[in-house]
């Protein structure tokens, strides 16, 4: 599947303060990837009542990000679906609001708590995993040193080939999760010493 078949949400401000909370983004998150789902059973998966799931997917649902799928629901229990393929967040589009500043700090935040929470959770099923992906699954950290435009190319470049690999299910495929991040760190290198200190000078 191309990237022109799939469908992609670029979030605004309307729709960042509906998503910036920690479980719309979860609901959000399991009707993209997982397709289709009633509350109760995102309930389930989240350790929320249905109650309280069905109350944020209509929060999610009035900014437009899910909506009802009709041929799945009937009049005990609605089905939810993901309004788009995927969400897309361009910090730069925020960063100059202050009155969104918290909602984009709670995305921000809530954003690397799921990516930490889903690594963790492939480390904790290794055994499970073990036969097909022991030599196949990667979980690689690079610093490299790069302007800011080298890279947004490099990750223009890479998401690209994610693209590549893009398609519809097959037998014998696994959901496999891709991460990608390219941000800059503060460096703290240890100051060389003084030469008249390496001397023993007074």
């Amino acid at each position: 599947m191309s990237r022109q078949e799939r469908t992609e949400r670029i979030l605004d401000a309307r729709t960042l303060r509906a998503l910036a909370h920690p479980l719309r983004m979860r609901l959000l998150g399991l009707l993209e990837r997982d397709g289709p789902a009633t509350a109760t059973g995102l309930g389930k998966r989240v350790g929320e009542s249905s109650g309280t799931t069905s109350w944020h997917l209509r929060q999610l649902a009035d900014a437009g990000l899910v909506a009802e799928e009709p041929g799945l629901g009937s009049k005990r229990e609605r089905w939810w679906k993901a309004a788009q393929d995927s969400t897309t967040m361009r910090a730069g589009d925020f960063t100059g609001d202050p009155e969104l500043a918290g909602h984009l700090s709670s995305f921000l935040h809530q954003l690397v708590v799921q990516r930490y929470e889903e690594e963790a959770r492939f480390v904790a099923e290794l055994p499970r995993w073990q036969d097909r992906w022991e030599r196949n699954a990667s979980m690689a950290s690079n610093q490299l040193s790069l302007t800011p435009e080298e890279a947004r190319r490099m990750s223009d470049d890479i998401l690209a080939v994610v693209d590549r690999y893009r398609r519809p299910a097959r037998p014998g495929d696994d959901a496999v999760v891709t991460h990608w991040a390219a941000f800059p760190r503060t460096a703290h290198p240890e100051p060389e010493p003084d030469a008249t200190e390496e001397l023993g000078t007074p």
